[in-house]
């Protein structure tokens, strides 16, 4: 697994469980690796991998139950708002990285259009 520098690894686990459940390939009581098996698989301390997996608890992401593991137990309601965090997130960040080259407003509409039809013609 690959961790970037510009967020703490604990979010970027976080997150990487949220697009597994954003994607549908995680659901509803899905058990999740346990802590140590994570750590060992992504080559992390096993103390930020446990930060993760509270602060996910505290977010209603997941429940853990003592001797059978983590399980997902997120709502529909939730994912439906998680899945439109992740998006302002990313349309923000974006939109910050257009402006610092210079673009304005227009500029980045227009891009993104043009963009969204070259794609649509099979060019992207």
């Amino acid at each position: 697994m690959q961790f970037n520098t510009s967020q703490p690894i604990y979010k970027q686990i976080i997150n990487d469980y949220k697009k597994l459940l954003i994607r549908k390939e995680l659901k509803k009581g899905d058990k999740i690796m346990s802590q140590r098996e994570y750590a060992e698989m992504a080559s992390v301390n096993p103390n930020t991998v446990q930060r993760a997996y509270r602060e996910m608890e505290n977010m209603n992401l997941v429940e853990t139950l003592r001797g059978q593991g983590t399980f997902i137990s997120v709502s529909d309601e939730q994912l439906d708002e998680i899945k439109t965090e992740m998006a302002r997130d990313l349309i923000n960040h974006f939109i910050g990285e257009m402006q610092s080259l210079g673009f304005g407003d227009k500029d980045i509409i227009n891009i993104v259009q043009t963009q969204l039809s070259d794609r649509e013609g099979g060019s992207f």
